[in-house]
C-alpha cells in the first residue's frame, strides 16, 4: 500500500468554494482502480492550507492510472485553479506498524 500526501495551499479568497468543489471531485478519485481511501484535513494554524491523504494499492495506480486517465482532466478542471503554489505531492510506504 502507498500513501500519497499532498499539501494544498488554497488561495485565501477561494477557500469558501474549495470544500464544495472537493466534495464533488472526491467521487472521481474514489472511482479509480487501485484507490483504497482518502481524507482531506484542514490546517488549524493556517485555514487556507489542507492536506490530502490518499491510500493507493500501488504507486502506479496513482502516477499512471489516475494521472493518466481522462477522469484526471476533470479533477484538474474542478480543483487546480484553487492552488497557489501548486501542491507538493509525495508518496510514502509503511516502514513500521505498531503491534
Amino acid at each position: 500500500m502507498i500513501t500519497e500526501v499532498a499539501i494544498l495551499d488554497v488561495k485565501p479568497d477561494l477557500v469558501g468554494e474549495f470544500e464544495p468543489a472537493f466534495k464533488k471531485a472526491q467521487s472521481i478519485i474514489s472511482s479509480m482502480d487501485g484507490y483504497i481511501e482518502h481524507q482531506l484535513q484542514r490546517c488549524i494554524e493556517n485555514s487556507s492550507r489542507y492536506i490530502l491523504i490518499v491510500q493507493w494499492q500501488t504507486l502506479e495506480a496513482h502516477t499512471e492510472g489516475f494521472r493518466g486517465s481522462k477522469q484526471y482532466q476533470e479533477w484538474k478542471v474542478l480543483l487546480h485553479h484553487f492552488y497557489d503554489p501548486f501542491p507538493t505531492v509525495e508518496h510514502y510506504e509503511q516502514v513500521y506498524l505498531k503491534e
